[in-house]
């Protein structure tokens, strides 16, 4: 006999993106202090540095809203489309080390940056060091600019950020279900973004209560059941 199951509408949640919103620690200090410091940088382009998940494009996002600027994705900067892009004097350009990279076109936005006293702030997974930059210009102007980098989240940034994923989603847990999953789930911010996106879906698709036992079925999908144990 086969269990009615419910059909789930991939719904995105609405998550919470306001400066009052970002757990700060000891693992993203420093690029929340570069975010807070703007427009006092030392250099009209700056770089946060951060795994997937990490919280680079919410901070971008903050920067966002205190400076006006446009966004987005490095991958889709043109030569040509530079000068309305950065109409407002500010700028974020986000994942600069994924290929392709009109490296010419961001040369010419930082200039244009330069030369009307705006700013430019790019996001990547990557030090620039690191990033296949054969514009040697571009590589100068790069050498110059503060690099600042989001670190593996420790056990206070990860509860926090089960907490947002949980309350953007409108889903009230406890907190020894925050403290069960903190103590089982690989350690990434994307990985806690996706457990909790997990457990939302496979609740409303069952019609589950979100206990401890149906988060421990959920941990499974992430890990081997010797990693996650059943309670």
């Amino acid at each position: 006999m086969t269990t009615a199951r419910q059909l789930v509408l991939d719904l995105s949640s609405r998550p919470a993106l306001s400066r009052e919103d970002f757990f700060v620690s000891p693992a993203n200090a420093a690029a929340v202090a570069l975010v807070d410091q703007w427009p006092h940088w030392p250099a009209h382009v700056a770089v946060i540095v951060g795994q997937p998940g990490s919280g680079k494009s919410h901070l971008v996002e903050v920067w966002r809203q205190a400076s006006g600027a446009g966004r987005m994705d490095a991958a889709a900067l043109s030569a040509a489309a530079v000068p309305a892009a950065l109409v407002s004097g500010a700028l974020a350009l986000e994942d600069v080390d994924r290929a392709p990279l009109d490296q010419t076109a961001l040369f010419h936005a930082l200039n244009l940056a330069r030369e009307q006293g705006g700013h430019v702030l790019l996001t990547a997974v990557r030090h620039p060091e690191l990033w296949d930059i054969s514009l040697n210009d571009l590589a100068t102007r790069l050498k110059l600019a503060p690099v600042v980098e989001i670190a593996p989240p420790d056990d206070a940034l990860l509860r926090a950020v089960l907490v947002k994923h949980f309350a953007d989603r409108q889903i009230a847990v406890d907190e020894g279900l925050i403290a069960y999953l903190l103590t089982r789930m690989p350690r990434s911010m994307a990985s806690a973004r996706a457990l909790v996106a997990e457990i939302d879906r496979r609740a409303l698709e069952e019609r589950a209560e979100i206990s401890r036992p149906f988060a421990a079925r959920v941990l499974v999908s992430f890990a081997s059941p010797d990693l996650f144990p059943e309670p």
